[in-house]
């Protein structure tokens, strides 16, 4: 089956084209993504390679695994790309990364010129930075590179849900004490079956006239 767009995401109402158009202006901007959600196929992996086909053209993509060695694929030389981590978790896939190999990840994210781009499980977005920074030991201010977090709500038995919706995103202003200081973008409300734009990002958005450019492509 082909990968599921941005836009794919937005018919079948797994997120509201506001949300949709974050997205896509963050993977403009190469913004660090973080895809959160508690059950197995809640769409984290979806949802995230829909956002970067935003990416610009030409922006390498680095799928990091422990089969590529001590370095799990990190180029030497930063070249803008985005460094793919499939989850952390230490399930034991050579994909999915922990302790060590979380915190070398982090390391090469805060020397610069790098974007990443994971997933992990959990319940919200405090519980997530939980996860990176007591868990796996990511100091703050590398935790904080992070900037979008999109936590992923999945509907019904988990093999097969009924619905998953975005159920809020975040823009990080930063990590003090492995607590986030999170600002919500959106949210879905789900008694009303609506989504909501909660407040305008702060460090998400540069580029002028891209997210109304976007907003307009996934309204139409």
């Amino acid at each position: 089956m082909a990968e599921r767009t941005l836009g794919d995401l937005v018919r079948n109402r797994t997120m509201s084209p506001e949300m949709a158009a974050t997205l896509a202006v963050a993977a403009e901007e190469r913004r660090s993504l973080l895809m959160v959600a508690i059950p197995r196929m809640a769409g984290k992996s979806t949802t995230m390679h829909a956002v970067l086909e935003h990416a610009p053209a030409g922006t390498a993509m680095h799928k990091l695994s422990r089969d590529k060695g001590a370095g799990l694929g990190i180029p030497g030389k930063p070249d803008g790309g985005y460094l793919l981590m499939s989850e952390i978790s230490g399930v034991g896939f050579p994909d999915y990364l922990w302790g060590d190999d979380v915190r070398l990840v982090f390391e090469a994210l805060g020397r610069g010129g790098f974007s990443l781009a994971t997933a992990l499980h959990a319940p919200g977005v405090v519980q997530a930075f939980d996860v990176i920074t007591r868990e796996n030991r990511v100091p703050d201010e590398q935790a904080a590179r992070l900037d979008l977090v999109v936590y992923i709500r999945s509907l019904g038995e988990w093999r097969n849900p009924v619905r998953r919706a975005v159920a809020a995103m975040y823009e990080i202003q930063g990590v003090k004490a492995g607590r986030p200081d999170a600002r919500l973008l959106h949210r879905w409300l789900e008694a009303e079956d609506r989504f909501e734009a909660v407040e305008a990002p702060l460090r998400v958005g540069s580029v002028a006239g891209s997210y109304g450019r976007h907003l307009a492509a996934f309204r139409a």
